[in-house]
């Protein structure tokens, strides 16, 4: 039952870690707790058990216990029978005694006088011999019967203090094993804690990052369409009829310098900055290997289903996006545009600002990161879907 107890607790200490990593995607110090809480939890298998065969021990002592003192019940019922066994010999010899004393041993003169016949001389002879046989065989048994039961008695006596001071010790260590359990139990707490006080400032850094990125994505969508407005008003102004030009005035007399005619702005369509912020919704979404549904995602499957979204077909598998994408260079990378990593081992969706959203690896969710530190070095390129 107590074992059954605590497999039920630790059952649950895994499911509510599982739960909480579920939550918000982790991190090196996450990690880090979660390891320390895995290794307090076989701790406290480990003491668990200890502690059932110390119980089971404990348990067994009390019932030898509780036998050596029902042995000692009877014990004592049959010294009290002895001793009483042994007071009615010592009355009987007593009494023999005193009649000997008062009226002596019978005389071979006292026997033959009292007999009618040979046969009853012969009687009366053994009879008063066999009566002084028996009485002194009455009373060498009655004390031999107290000395047995006292010796049984001592012996009984000894057991029962050796069973007691094993139950002492056994409780003794019961009580240090339950102490150190509650001490893991409340440390297992603890970590728990500091996980989900973790996971929740990442969670919050998390929903900071989505706010400010999709914030950005929206800046720089209405700038791009602001320029296509522009680019598309300057082509039709280009291509309306010229007015007759009137003759400028002289610089000489209106002293003011023409400014020049602003250049035409290449299209700023290229690209696909909606996948951005498509990948955006799927924050948090947990890493399943071969994913590609909101269920759960793996890298490249993350990919395709936010392309897929936008009516283009990418293939599951990081190698094949690499070559199904336009190669371009880091400073021309817009949000939208996939950012290989590991030679070609993982793959992510860039969001601008110098971050991007991937589906990291087992253990973890769809989460932000920065192109900074070992991403950097990862980096393998930039690819750009047509």
């Amino acid at each position: 039952m107590r074992r059954n107890a605590l497999v039920l607790l630790c059952t649950l200490a895994l499911a509510s870690l599982a739960a909480t990593v579920a939550r918000a995607h982790s991190t090196p110090q996450i990690r880090a707790e979660q390891a320390h809480a895995k290794a307090v939890l076989a701790q406290i298998n480990s003491i668990g058990r200890s502690l059932e065969t110390v119980v089971q021990e404990y348990d067994g002592a009390q019932l030898q216990l509780r036998r050596v003192k029902n042995s000692l019940r009877t014990n004592e019922y049959k010294l009290h029978v002895a001793r009483g066994n042994l007071r009615a010999a010592q009355h009987r010899l007593m009494s023999r005694i005193y009649s000997l004393y008062v009226n002596g041993e019978p005389s071979t003169i006292d026997v033959i006088a009292g007999a009618t016949s040979i046969s009853q001389l012969i009687d009366r002879a053994e009879s008063a011999r066999v009566l002084s046989n028996q009485d002194a065989e009455l009373g060498q048994q009655a004390l031999n019967f107290e000395r047995t039961v006292q010796h049984r008695e001592q012996q009984l006596q000894a057991l029962k203090r050796e069973r007691a001071a094993t139950v002492l010790h056994l409780a003794a260590q019961k009580r240090e094993i339950d102490a150190a359990l509650a001490r893991q139990k409340q440390l297992l707490a603890s970590i728990h804690t500091t996980i989900q006080q973790l996971q929740q400032q990442e969670a919050a850094r998390e929903r900071q990052l989505q706010a400010e990125a999709e914030a950005r994505l929206r800046q720089e969508l209405a700038a791009k369409r602001a320029a296509a407005r522009a680019a598309a008003a300057q082509a039709r102004n280009a291509t309306a009829p010229a007015a007759p030009p009137a003759a400028p005035p002289s610089p000489s007399s209106t002293g003011i310098v023409p400014s020049p005619v602003p250049a035409p702005v290449g299209n700023p369509g290229v690209g696909h900055p909606q996948a951005a912020s498509i990948a955006l919704r799927y924050l948090g979404v947990p890493y399943v290997y071969g994913g590609s549904s909101p269920s759960g995602f793996d890298c490249s499957g993350l990919v395709m289903y936010v392309y897929a979204q936008l009516g283009i077909s990418l293939p599951h598998y990081t190698v094949a996006q690499w070559s199904a994408t336009q190669h371009i260079s880091m400073s021309q990378a817009q949000p939208g545009d996939l950012v290989f990593f590991d030679g070609l081992g993982h793959v992510g969706i860039y969001i601008g600002g110098g971050q991007f959203v991937h589906a990291p690896h087992t253990g973890t969710v769809v989460q932000i990161s920065p192109l900074s530190g070992y991403w950097a070095s990862a980096l393998v390129g930039v690819g750009r879907v047509p």
